[in-house]
């Protein structure tokens, strides 16, 4: 199965694979093509913006610019793991990714099987496993059910904790939480207390 995978991978498809919160839909983010057919497997509006799932600060680093002091604090404390990260996009970051917008998330998935796949195929796109506007994919089954078994995935259900990631916004002066998820302010306060968070 996993070379089916890399193999749709390579050639432009997408494939379902496990993050450490929900199933993502993965595509090569370069490839235009990839990424068009993921919206279409979503049935997503156009002008919603897709995160760079990424394997290094390197990666994240070459994608964007204006970058706070504390990023790599930041990365290196929790990531890979249930965060998204918002950053100012340069103009390495392709327009049917971000949507022309003058910012890009990335994500930094803890799964070692998806993980792996970014190191080798990345940086790669992966919305999670589900029609645009139902619930996010927590099964595998229902997974392909609802793609009507257009995809090819690797199953880990055990791997998911159903919990959203947490997305913080680093363009400001100040921390913004974009939405709470499994990380809180609190956690990340507790190991690095000098990231500058928005009052509430």
């Amino acid at each position: 199965m996993m070379e089916k995978i890399k193999h749709e991978l390579e050639n432009g498809g997408a494939v379902v694979l496990p993050t450490e919160t929900v199933y993502g839909l993965f595509a090569k983010a370069l490839d235009e093509k990839a990424v068009d057919h993921v919206y279409q497997l979503k049935r997503r509006p156009r002008d919603k913006a897709l995160n760079l799932n990424v394997a290094s600060i390197d990666d994240i680093l070459y994608f964007s610019k204006n970058q706070p002091a504390y990023l790599k604090n930041l990365v290196d404390t929790f990531l890979p793991g249930p965060l998204t990260i918002i950053l100012e996009a340069n103009d390495r970051v392709p327009y049917w990714v971000n949507s022309d917008l003058t910012t890009v998330g990335f994500r930094m998935p803890s799964h070692p099987v998806t993980l792996d796949l970014i190191r080798e195929f990345g940086p790669l796109i992966g919305p999670s496993g589900n029609i645009s506007g139902q619930s996010s994919g927590v099964t595998f089954r229902k997974i392909l059910h609802d793609f009507d078994q257009e995809v090819l995935g690797f199953e880990d259900d055990s791997f998911l904790t159903g919990k959203d990631s947490t997305i913080l916004d680093l363009t400001g002066k100040k921390v913004k939480i974009l939405r709470q998820g499994s990380i809180t302010q609190e956690d990340i306060l507790a190991k690095l207390p000098e990231i500058p968070f928005e009052e509430v």
